[in-house]
Protein backbone atom coordinates (compact mmCIF):
# COMPACT_ATOMS: atom_id res chain seq x y z
CA UNK A 1 0.00 0.00 0.00
CA UNK A 2 2.77 2.43 0.92
CA UNK A 3 4.50 2.01 -2.41
CA UNK A 4 1.29 2.37 -4.34
CA UNK A 5 0.48 5.71 -2.70
CA UNK A 6 3.97 7.26 -2.61
CA UNK A 7 4.66 6.89 -6.32
CA UNK A 8 1.71 9.03 -7.49
CA UNK A 9 2.51 11.59 -4.79
CA UNK A 10 6.14 11.72 -5.91
CA UNK A 11 5.12 12.24 -9.52
CA UNK A 12 2.62 14.93 -8.56
CA UNK A 13 5.35 16.78 -6.68
CA UNK A 14 7.57 17.01 -9.78
CA UNK A 15 7.17 20.39 -11.51
CA UNK A 16 5.97 20.26 -15.12
CA UNK A 17 8.63 20.84 -17.77
CA UNK A 18 9.12 24.38 -19.03
CA UNK A 19 6.34 25.23 -21.49
CA UNK A 20 8.46 26.99 -24.12
CA UNK A 21 11.46 24.67 -23.90
CA UNK A 22 11.62 23.79 -27.59
CA UNK A 23 11.34 27.44 -28.67
CA UNK A 24 14.03 28.25 -26.11
CA UNK A 25 16.24 25.51 -27.56
CA UNK A 26 15.84 27.12 -30.98
CA UNK A 27 17.17 30.38 -29.51
CA UNK A 28 20.19 28.60 -28.01
CA UNK A 29 20.89 26.90 -31.36
CA UNK A 30 20.61 30.25 -33.14
CA UNK A 31 23.41 31.55 -30.94
CA UNK A 32 25.52 28.50 -31.83
CA UNK A 33 24.89 29.08 -35.54
CA UNK A 34 26.05 32.72 -35.33
CA UNK A 35 29.26 31.63 -33.62
CA UNK A 36 29.97 28.79 -36.07
CA UNK A 37 29.42 31.03 -39.08
CA UNK A 38 31.64 33.83 -37.81
CA UNK A 39 34.40 31.50 -36.67
CA UNK A 40 34.86 30.27 -40.25
CA UNK A 41 33.93 33.12 -42.60
CA UNK A 42 37.24 34.95 -42.46
CA UNK A 43 39.07 31.83 -43.69
CA UNK A 44 37.14 32.33 -46.93
CA UNK A 45 36.91 36.11 -46.97
CA UNK A 46 40.43 36.98 -45.70
CA UNK A 47 42.16 37.59 -49.05
CA UNK A 48 39.23 39.68 -50.35
CA UNK A 49 39.12 41.77 -47.16
CA UNK A 50 42.84 42.46 -47.30
CA UNK A 51 42.66 43.46 -50.98
CA UNK A 52 40.06 46.13 -50.11
CA UNK A 53 41.22 47.38 -46.71
CA UNK A 54 44.94 46.96 -47.27
CA UNK A 55 47.39 46.02 -44.56
CA UNK A 56 49.99 43.30 -44.38
CA UNK A 57 49.53 39.57 -44.82
CA UNK A 58 49.19 39.21 -41.05
CA UNK A 59 45.77 40.89 -41.28
CA UNK A 60 44.40 37.65 -42.72
CA UNK A 61 45.69 35.75 -39.69
CA UNK A 62 44.44 38.31 -37.16
CA UNK A 63 40.89 38.18 -38.55
CA UNK A 64 40.60 34.61 -37.26
CA UNK A 65 43.02 34.72 -34.32
CA UNK A 66 41.48 37.84 -32.74
CA UNK A 67 38.06 36.18 -32.62
CA UNK A 68 39.14 32.80 -31.27
CA UNK A 69 41.68 34.18 -28.77
CA UNK A 70 39.20 36.65 -27.24
CA UNK A 71 36.58 33.91 -27.02
CA UNK A 72 39.07 31.51 -25.41
CA UNK A 73 39.90 33.88 -22.56
CA UNK A 74 36.25 34.78 -21.96
CA UNK A 75 34.47 31.43 -22.07
CA UNK A 76 34.88 30.22 -18.48
CA UNK A 77 34.08 33.64 -17.04
CA UNK A 78 31.07 33.84 -19.35
CA UNK A 79 29.59 30.73 -17.75
CA UNK A 80 30.13 32.14 -14.25
CA UNK A 81 28.46 35.42 -15.18
CA UNK A 82 25.35 33.43 -16.09
CA UNK A 83 25.46 31.53 -12.79
CA UNK A 84 25.68 34.80 -10.84
CA UNK A 85 23.52 37.28 -12.76
CA UNK A 86 21.13 34.96 -14.60
CA UNK A 87 21.60 32.90 -17.74
CA UNK A 88 18.84 34.52 -19.80
CA UNK A 89 20.12 38.00 -18.99
CA UNK A 90 23.68 37.13 -19.96
CA UNK A 91 22.58 35.30 -23.13
CA UNK A 92 20.65 38.37 -24.27
CA UNK A 93 23.53 40.71 -23.38
CA UNK A 94 25.94 38.40 -25.22
CA UNK A 95 23.71 38.20 -28.31
CA UNK A 96 23.23 41.98 -28.36
CA UNK A 97 26.98 42.60 -27.99
CA UNK A 98 27.77 40.01 -30.67
CA UNK A 99 25.34 41.76 -33.02
CA UNK A 100 26.93 45.14 -32.27
CA UNK A 101 30.36 43.63 -32.95
CA UNK A 102 29.06 42.30 -36.28
CA UNK A 103 27.81 45.79 -37.21
CA UNK A 104 31.21 47.25 -36.34
CA UNK A 105 32.85 44.60 -38.55
CA UNK A 106 30.57 45.49 -41.44
CA UNK A 107 31.31 49.20 -41.10
CA UNK A 108 35.08 48.93 -40.48
CA UNK A 109 37.18 51.16 -42.73
CA UNK A 110 40.62 49.89 -41.72
CA UNK A 111 42.22 46.54 -40.84
CA UNK A 112 42.81 47.69 -37.26
CA UNK A 113 39.15 48.57 -36.72
CA UNK A 114 38.03 45.27 -38.23
CA UNK A 115 40.35 43.23 -36.00
CA UNK A 116 39.15 45.22 -32.98
CA UNK A 117 35.54 44.51 -33.92
CA UNK A 118 36.37 40.81 -34.17
CA UNK A 119 37.62 40.98 -30.56
CA UNK A 120 34.26 42.48 -29.56
CA UNK A 121 32.48 39.61 -31.32
CA UNK A 122 34.62 37.02 -29.56
CA UNK A 123 34.19 38.50 -26.08
CA UNK A 124 30.41 38.78 -26.33
CA UNK A 125 30.23 35.35 -27.96
CA UNK A 126 32.02 34.02 -24.87
CA UNK A 127 29.25 35.54 -22.74
CA UNK A 128 26.43 34.19 -24.93
CA UNK A 129 27.45 30.60 -25.69
CA UNK A 130 28.00 29.06 -22.21
CA UNK A 131 24.48 29.95 -21.05
CA UNK A 132 22.74 27.41 -23.28
CA UNK A 133 24.01 24.28 -21.51
CA UNK A 134 22.73 25.35 -18.09
CA UNK A 135 19.33 26.37 -19.43
CA UNK A 136 18.85 23.15 -21.37
CA UNK A 137 19.57 21.08 -18.26
CA UNK A 138 16.93 23.03 -16.34
CA UNK A 139 14.28 23.20 -19.07
CA UNK A 140 14.14 19.60 -20.24
CA UNK A 141 13.09 16.48 -18.33
CA UNK A 142 15.57 13.57 -18.44
CA UNK A 143 13.59 11.68 -21.09
CA UNK A 144 13.86 14.62 -23.53
CA UNK A 145 17.43 15.63 -22.73
CA UNK A 146 18.98 13.31 -25.31
CA UNK A 147 16.72 14.62 -28.08
CA UNK A 148 17.54 18.21 -27.14
CA UNK A 149 21.29 17.72 -27.23
CA UNK A 150 20.91 15.51 -30.31
CA UNK A 151 19.85 18.56 -32.34
CA UNK A 152 23.25 20.17 -31.86
CA UNK A 153 24.94 17.69 -34.23
CA UNK A 154 22.79 18.37 -37.33
CA UNK A 155 22.76 22.12 -36.72
CA UNK A 156 26.53 22.24 -36.33
CA UNK A 157 26.94 20.01 -39.37
CA UNK A 158 24.74 22.21 -41.55
CA UNK A 159 26.58 25.32 -40.33
CA UNK A 160 29.93 23.72 -41.10
CA UNK A 161 28.82 22.81 -44.63
CA UNK A 162 26.75 25.90 -45.37
CA UNK A 163 28.78 28.61 -43.64
CA UNK A 164 31.70 28.87 -46.08
CA UNK A 165 29.36 28.50 -49.07
CA UNK A 166 27.11 31.27 -47.75
CA UNK A 167 30.14 33.51 -47.20
CA UNK A 168 31.49 32.88 -50.69
CA UNK A 169 28.08 33.48 -52.27
CA UNK A 170 27.48 36.71 -50.37
CA UNK A 171 30.88 38.09 -51.37
CA UNK A 172 30.47 37.15 -55.03
CA UNK A 173 26.86 38.43 -55.15
CA UNK A 174 27.98 41.84 -53.80
CA UNK A 175 24.51 42.82 -52.58
CA UNK A 176 24.04 46.62 -52.55
CA UNK A 177 27.77 46.97 -53.17
CA UNK A 178 28.59 45.58 -49.73
CA UNK A 179 30.96 42.84 -50.93
CA UNK A 180 32.61 41.06 -47.99
CA UNK A 181 30.82 43.28 -45.47
CA UNK A 182 27.60 41.32 -45.94
CA UNK A 183 29.11 38.25 -44.24
CA UNK A 184 29.01 40.27 -41.02
CA UNK A 185 25.89 42.36 -41.69
CA UNK A 186 23.82 39.20 -42.14
CA UNK A 187 24.24 38.72 -38.39
CA UNK A 188 22.10 41.79 -37.72
CA UNK A 189 18.71 40.08 -38.36
CA UNK A 190 19.97 36.86 -36.78
CA UNK A 191 21.22 38.67 -33.69
CA UNK A 192 18.07 40.76 -33.36
CA UNK A 193 15.98 37.58 -33.58
CA UNK A 194 18.15 35.95 -30.89
CA UNK A 195 17.68 38.94 -28.57
CA UNK A 196 13.91 39.25 -29.06
CA UNK A 197 13.25 35.50 -28.92
CA UNK A 198 15.56 35.20 -25.93
CA UNK A 199 13.57 37.81 -24.01
CA UNK A 200 10.35 36.02 -24.94
CA UNK A 201 11.16 32.33 -24.61
CA UNK A 202 14.25 31.78 -22.46
CA UNK A 203 13.61 31.05 -18.77
CA UNK A 204 15.56 33.00 -16.17
CA UNK A 205 17.83 30.69 -14.25
CA UNK A 206 20.98 30.93 -12.17
CA UNK A 207 23.06 28.71 -9.94
CA UNK A 208 21.92 28.51 -6.29
CA UNK A 209 25.59 28.47 -5.26
CA UNK A 210 27.46 30.39 -7.97
CA UNK A 211 31.24 30.56 -8.02
CA UNK A 212 32.80 33.99 -7.67
CA UNK A 213 34.56 35.70 -10.55
CA UNK A 214 38.32 35.20 -10.76
CA UNK A 215 39.29 38.49 -12.44
CA UNK A 216 43.06 38.20 -11.79
CA UNK A 217 42.99 34.67 -13.21
CA UNK A 218 41.24 35.89 -16.36
CA UNK A 219 43.77 38.71 -16.81
CA UNK A 220 46.74 36.35 -16.40
CA UNK A 221 45.30 33.80 -18.85
CA UNK A 222 44.53 36.58 -21.35
CA UNK A 223 48.05 38.03 -21.06
CA UNK A 224 49.64 34.61 -21.56
CA UNK A 225 47.55 33.99 -24.69
CA UNK A 226 48.36 37.38 -26.23
CA UNK A 227 52.08 37.00 -25.46
CA UNK A 228 52.05 33.72 -27.39
CA UNK A 229 49.89 34.59 -30.41
CA UNK A 230 51.10 38.16 -31.10
CA UNK A 231 54.76 37.30 -31.86
CA UNK A 232 53.71 34.24 -33.90
CA UNK A 233 51.71 36.52 -36.21
CA UNK A 234 53.84 39.68 -36.24
CA UNK A 235 57.34 38.21 -35.79
CA UNK A 236 57.71 37.20 -39.43
CA UNK A 237 56.93 40.70 -40.76
CA UNK A 238 59.65 42.15 -38.53
CA UNK A 239 62.21 39.50 -39.54
CA UNK A 240 61.88 37.68 -36.21
CA UNK A 241 63.36 40.27 -33.83
CA UNK A 242 64.51 39.44 -30.30
CA UNK A 243 61.31 40.80 -28.76
CA UNK A 244 59.26 38.10 -30.52
CA UNK A 245 61.16 35.32 -28.78
CA UNK A 246 61.15 37.21 -25.48
CA UNK A 247 57.35 37.51 -25.67
CA UNK A 248 56.93 33.79 -26.32
CA UNK A 249 59.22 33.01 -23.38
CA UNK A 250 57.27 35.45 -21.22
CA UNK A 251 54.07 33.66 -22.24
CA UNK A 252 55.34 30.42 -20.70
CA UNK A 253 56.29 32.26 -17.50
CA UNK A 254 52.86 33.88 -17.26
CA UNK A 255 51.17 30.51 -17.72
CA UNK A 256 53.27 29.19 -14.81
CA UNK A 257 52.32 32.27 -12.76
CA UNK A 258 48.67 31.61 -13.62
CA UNK A 259 48.94 28.04 -12.30
CA UNK A 260 50.61 29.23 -9.08
CA UNK A 261 47.95 31.90 -8.54
CA UNK A 262 45.10 29.44 -9.11
CA UNK A 263 46.60 26.96 -6.62
CA UNK A 264 47.08 29.73 -4.05
CA UNK A 265 43.52 30.94 -4.53
CA UNK A 266 42.18 27.41 -4.12
CA UNK A 267 44.15 26.88 -0.88
CA UNK A 268 42.75 30.15 0.46
CA UNK A 269 39.19 28.87 -0.08
CA UNK A 270 38.49 30.99 -3.16
CA UNK A 271 36.99 30.05 -6.52
CA UNK A 272 39.83 29.63 -9.04
CA UNK A 273 39.19 29.90 -12.75
CA UNK A 274 40.55 26.36 -13.18
CA UNK A 275 40.46 23.78 -10.38
CA UNK A 276 44.18 23.09 -9.67
CA UNK A 277 43.58 19.41 -8.90
CA UNK A 278 42.82 18.89 -12.60
CA UNK A 279 46.47 19.40 -13.50
CA UNK A 280 47.40 16.37 -11.37
CA UNK A 281 45.22 14.12 -13.56
CA UNK A 282 46.80 12.47 -16.57
CA UNK A 283 43.53 12.52 -18.49
CA UNK A 284 43.17 16.29 -18.18
CA UNK A 285 46.78 17.26 -18.88
CA UNK A 286 46.79 14.78 -21.77
CA UNK A 287 43.57 16.36 -23.01
CA UNK A 288 45.13 19.83 -22.88
CA UNK A 289 48.13 18.70 -24.93
CA UNK A 290 46.06 16.68 -27.39
CA UNK A 291 43.45 19.41 -27.82
CA UNK A 292 45.94 22.24 -28.25
CA UNK A 293 47.94 20.40 -30.93
CA UNK A 294 44.92 19.01 -32.79
CA UNK A 295 42.82 22.18 -32.89
CA UNK A 296 45.91 24.13 -33.95
CA UNK A 297 46.43 21.70 -36.82
CA UNK A 298 42.75 21.76 -37.80
CA UNK A 299 42.34 25.55 -37.87
CA UNK A 300 45.71 26.08 -39.53
CA UNK A 301 44.87 23.54 -42.23
CA UNK A 302 41.53 25.24 -42.99
CA UNK A 303 43.11 28.69 -43.27
CA UNK A 304 46.09 27.66 -45.38
CA UNK A 305 44.04 25.54 -47.79
CA UNK A 306 41.73 28.49 -48.44
CA UNK A 307 44.72 30.79 -48.95
CA UNK A 308 46.23 28.25 -51.34
CA UNK A 309 43.08 27.97 -53.48
CA UNK A 310 42.46 31.74 -53.63
CA UNK A 311 45.97 33.20 -53.76
CA UNK A 312 47.79 30.25 -55.30
CA UNK A 313 45.16 28.98 -57.74
CA UNK A 314 43.20 32.21 -58.24
CA UNK A 315 39.82 30.78 -57.23
CA UNK A 316 36.98 33.15 -56.38
CA UNK A 317 35.65 33.12 -52.82
CA UNK A 318 32.61 31.07 -53.85
CA UNK A 319 34.73 28.59 -55.83
CA UNK A 320 37.09 28.21 -52.85
CA UNK A 321 34.13 27.59 -50.55
CA UNK A 322 32.65 24.95 -52.85
CA UNK A 323 35.97 23.09 -52.95
CA UNK A 324 35.68 22.57 -49.17
CA UNK A 325 32.28 20.82 -49.34
CA UNK A 326 33.76 17.26 -49.33
CA UNK A 327 35.73 18.18 -46.19
CA UNK A 328 32.59 19.42 -44.42
CA UNK A 329 30.46 16.46 -45.53
CA UNK A 330 33.21 14.05 -44.51
CA UNK A 331 33.24 15.60 -41.03
CA UNK A 332 29.47 15.17 -40.69
CA UNK A 333 29.83 11.54 -41.80
CA UNK A 334 32.64 11.07 -39.28
CA UNK A 335 30.37 12.17 -36.45
CA UNK A 336 27.80 9.59 -37.55
CA UNK A 337 30.31 6.76 -37.84
CA UNK A 338 31.76 7.65 -34.42
CA UNK A 339 28.36 7.14 -32.79
CA UNK A 340 28.12 3.65 -34.29
CA UNK A 341 31.56 2.58 -33.02
CA UNK A 342 31.55 4.54 -29.75
CA UNK A 343 32.13 1.34 -27.73
CA UNK A 344 35.76 1.32 -28.88
CA UNK A 345 36.42 4.56 -26.97
CA UNK A 346 39.88 6.03 -27.41
CA UNK A 347 40.60 3.78 -30.40
CA UNK A 348 37.94 5.70 -32.36
CA UNK A 349 39.68 8.98 -31.55
CA UNK A 350 43.12 7.69 -32.49
CA UNK A 351 41.78 5.99 -35.59
CA UNK A 352 40.30 9.33 -36.60
CA UNK A 353 43.70 10.98 -36.23
CA UNK A 354 45.32 8.46 -38.56
CA UNK A 355 42.48 8.72 -41.10
CA UNK A 356 42.79 12.51 -41.06
CA UNK A 357 46.57 12.32 -41.48
CA UNK A 358 46.04 9.99 -44.46
CA UNK A 359 43.61 12.52 -45.96
CA UNK A 360 46.07 15.40 -45.50
CA UNK A 361 48.79 13.36 -47.21
CA UNK A 362 46.29 12.82 -50.04
CA UNK A 363 45.74 16.59 -50.32
CA UNK A 364 49.52 17.07 -50.32
CA UNK A 365 50.01 14.55 -53.14
CA UNK A 366 47.21 16.15 -55.15
CA UNK A 367 48.86 19.57 -54.84
CA UNK A 368 52.39 18.43 -55.67
CA UNK A 369 51.47 16.12 -58.56
CA UNK A 370 48.86 18.28 -60.29
CA UNK A 371 50.58 21.64 -59.70
CA UNK A 372 48.85 24.79 -60.89
CA UNK A 373 46.55 22.79 -63.18
CA UNK A 374 44.72 21.01 -60.33
CA UNK A 375 40.92 20.99 -60.49
CA UNK A 376 38.42 21.12 -57.67
CA UNK A 377 37.24 17.57 -58.43
CA UNK A 378 40.73 16.18 -57.82
CA UNK A 379 40.51 17.27 -54.18
CA UNK A 380 37.23 15.46 -53.47
CA UNK A 381 38.62 12.09 -52.26
CA UNK A 382 41.40 13.45 -50.05
CA UNK A 383 39.30 16.24 -48.50
CA UNK A 384 36.47 13.80 -47.77
CA UNK A 385 38.89 11.46 -46.00
CA UNK A 386 40.36 14.40 -44.06
CA UNK A 387 36.90 15.46 -42.89
CA UNK A 388 35.93 11.89 -42.01
CA UNK A 389 38.96 11.54 -39.75
CA UNK A 390 38.27 14.91 -38.16
CA UNK A 391 34.71 13.90 -37.32
CA UNK A 392 35.84 10.56 -35.87
CA UNK A 393 38.26 12.40 -33.59
CA UNK A 394 36.03 15.25 -32.46
CA UNK A 395 32.91 13.21 -31.69
CA UNK A 396 34.29 11.35 -28.62
CA UNK A 397 36.99 13.88 -27.67
CA UNK A 398 35.38 15.76 -24.77
CA UNK A 399 33.54 12.73 -23.35
CA UNK A 400 36.76 10.71 -23.16
CA UNK A 401 38.69 13.52 -21.46
CA UNK A 402 35.91 14.13 -18.91
CA UNK A 403 35.94 10.42 -18.08
CA UNK A 404 39.23 10.93 -16.29
CA UNK A 405 38.11 13.74 -13.94
CA UNK A 406 35.96 13.68 -10.82
CA UNK A 407 32.30 14.65 -10.99
CA UNK A 408 32.82 17.91 -9.06
CA UNK A 409 35.61 18.90 -11.46
CA UNK A 410 33.60 18.34 -14.64
CA UNK A 411 32.35 21.93 -15.00
CA UNK A 412 35.82 23.45 -14.68
CA UNK A 413 37.36 20.78 -16.94
CA UNK A 414 34.69 21.20 -19.62
CA UNK A 415 35.02 24.99 -19.67
CA UNK A 416 38.81 24.82 -19.77
CA UNK A 417 38.82 22.31 -22.64
CA UNK A 418 36.42 24.48 -24.64
CA UNK A 419 38.74 27.43 -24.06
CA UNK A 420 41.72 25.30 -25.18
CA UNK A 421 39.81 24.51 -28.37
CA UNK A 422 39.56 28.23 -29.10
CA UNK A 423 43.15 28.93 -28.05
CA UNK A 424 44.34 26.11 -30.31
CA UNK A 425 42.44 27.75 -33.17
CA UNK A 426 44.21 31.05 -32.57
CA UNK A 427 47.65 29.40 -32.29
CA UNK A 428 47.07 27.31 -35.43
CA UNK A 429 46.07 30.33 -37.52
CA UNK A 430 49.06 32.26 -36.21
CA UNK A 431 51.64 29.47 -36.52
CA UNK A 432 50.68 27.76 -39.77
CA UNK A 433 49.67 31.01 -41.44
CA UNK A 434 53.14 32.35 -40.65
CA UNK A 435 54.81 29.20 -42.04
CA UNK A 436 52.74 29.56 -45.22
CA UNK A 437 53.65 33.20 -45.87
CA UNK A 438 57.26 32.61 -44.82
CA UNK A 439 57.70 29.75 -47.29
CA UNK A 440 55.93 31.61 -50.08
CA UNK A 441 58.22 34.63 -49.68
CA UNK A 442 61.39 32.51 -49.49
CA UNK A 443 61.36 31.82 -53.24
CA UNK A 444 62.46 34.36 -55.88
CA UNK A 445 58.85 34.42 -57.04
CA UNK A 446 56.09 33.87 -54.45
CA UNK A 447 55.45 30.12 -54.45
CA UNK A 448 52.10 29.58 -52.76
CA UNK A 449 51.79 26.02 -54.06
CA UNK A 450 55.11 24.97 -52.54
CA UNK A 451 54.27 26.86 -49.34
CA UNK A 452 51.00 24.96 -49.02
CA UNK A 453 52.86 21.68 -49.40
CA UNK A 454 55.28 22.61 -46.61
CA UNK A 455 52.42 23.51 -44.27
CA UNK A 456 50.64 20.23 -45.00
CA UNK A 457 53.75 18.30 -43.95
CA UNK A 458 53.71 20.28 -40.70
CA UNK A 459 50.02 19.41 -40.24
CA UNK A 460 50.79 15.71 -40.73
CA UNK A 461 53.53 15.97 -38.09
CA UNK A 462 51.14 17.69 -35.68
CA UNK A 463 48.55 14.97 -36.20
CA UNK A 464 51.09 12.24 -35.47
CA UNK A 465 52.04 14.12 -32.29
CA UNK A 466 48.33 14.22 -31.41
CA UNK A 467 48.15 10.44 -31.89
CA UNK A 468 50.99 9.98 -29.38
CA UNK A 469 49.60 12.37 -26.75
CA UNK A 470 46.19 10.67 -27.03
CA UNK A 471 47.65 7.65 -25.18
CA UNK A 472 47.43 9.83 -22.06
CA UNK A 473 43.63 9.86 -22.35
CA UNK A 474 41.24 7.36 -20.70
CA UNK A 475 40.37 4.33 -22.81
CA UNK A 476 36.61 4.86 -22.55
CA UNK A 477 34.15 7.70 -22.07
CA UNK A 478 32.54 7.92 -18.63
CA UNK A 479 30.07 5.10 -18.02
CA UNK A 480 30.63 4.61 -14.33
CA UNK A 481 32.74 5.82 -11.45
CA UNK A 482 35.83 3.97 -12.58
CA UNK A 483 35.65 4.81 -16.21
CA UNK A 484 38.92 5.87 -17.62
CA UNK A 485 41.07 4.95 -14.56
Amino acid sequence: MTTGVSEPLKKAAEPPPYRWRWAALAVVLLGEVMDLLDAMVTNIAGPTIRNELGGSESVIQWLGAAYTLSMAVGLITGGRLGDIFGRRRMFVIGAAGFTLGSLLCGLAQSPELLVGARVVQGLFGAIMLPQGLGMIKEMFPPKEMGAAFGLFGPVMGLSTVGGPILAGWLIDADFFGTGWRMIFLINLPLGLAAVLMGLRFLPESRSPHPLKLDVPGVLLASLAGVLLVFPLVQGRENDWPVWAFLMMGASALVFVLFGWFEARKNRAGGDPLVVPSLFRKRAFTGGLATGLVFFSAMSGFALVFNLYTQIGLGYSTLHAALVMIPWSLGMVAGFGVAQAVARFGRKVLQGGILVMALGVVGVLLTITQAGAGVTAWQFVPSLAVTGLGMGLLMAPFFDIILAGVEQHETGSASGTMTAIQQLGGAVGVALLGTVFFDQAAAALKPDFIGAAGTVLWVVVGMLLLTFVTAFLLPKQAREGENAGH
